[in-house]
């Protein structure tokens, strides 16, 4: 669960600069000028090329920022916070905004540095499963990486899919209207508690089933005897040619 807090950099011109770029990567795209970044900072686009260098290099400062964040609040929630101010954490759509609203728009773009964000979420979300088992807050699995990944395609998943709800009309957009977004989604962000907390299958017929069968197909094929080799064989011995009598050696 996220929750955007303040750290010390908030009010230098780098971390302003950061500030609006989320926010106009996230409404605008990547293909954004720098000059529209550095006027919403309020600084000239010479120093954000002083701070950042390239576009991709400022891009690269907002998913280190994005990441930071999270780890801390993943962190925090597991180890501080009750259940009470993780859920009021959850419903504080303002803090939220900004980062969500990123997190669809890199999705969106996809490529090495969206990539490279997914992979940082779900080593953020592995930290704090390994945190909550040790805790006792979470059950134990057999693959902590794994179900990091699932819960991370989970959350980004909701997202995504309220992105293409608003592209049809239906919804509003994360990236332009994050706030209005996330409020919208109570009834899934509720949904997705219950299956963490109780599970869909009643039982474990499902997990044993398929359990089984990998186990069956990851098993080397059975090696078939070899024939047995038949014994040599000895040649018949050869038959001598038939003989001739002539007349002369007839008595």
């Amino acid at each position: 669960m996220l929750h955007v807090r303040s750290s010390p950099d908030d009010l230098t011109a780098r971390a302003r600069i950061r500030d609006a770029a989320m926010q106009r990567f996230a409404r605008d795209g990547f293909d954004t000028p720098l000059r529209a970044i550095a006027a919403d900072a309020g600084v000239s686009a010479a120093l954000v090329i002083h701070h950042f260098g390239t576009k991709d290099g400022l891009r690269a400062a907002c998913d280190a920022h994005v990441l930071e964040v999270v780890g801390d609040e993943l962190a925090t929630t597991m180890r501080h916070a009750t259940p009470e101010q993780t859920a009021a954490r959850i419903a504080e759509a303002d803090d939220l905004a900004p980062i969500v609203a990123y997190l669809v728009r890199s999705l969106l773009a996809g490529g090495a540095l969206a990539a490279h964000l997914v992979d940082g979420l779900v080593e953020a979300s592995a930290r704090y499963l390994a945190d909550g088992v040790a805790d006792g807050a979470v059950r134990a699995g057999t693959d902590v990486a794994a179900m990091a990944r699932v819960l991370v395609a989970v959350d980004l998943g909701l997202l995504l899919v309220a992105q293409v709800r608003a592209s049809a009309g239906t919804g509003p957009a994360p990236t332009s209207d994050p706030r209005a977004a996330i409020a919208a989604m109570g009834a899934d962000v509720r949904a997705v508690l219950e299956l963490y907390t109780h599970g869909v299958f009643a039982d474990s017929s499902y997990l044993d089933a398929y359990d089984l069968a990998v186990t069956a197909q990851a098993a080397p094929p059975p090696v078939s005897p070899s024939p047995a080799t038949p014994p040599p064989t000895t040649p018949p011995p050869a038959t001598p040619p038939p003989t001739t009598t002539t007349l002369e050696e007839t008595p």
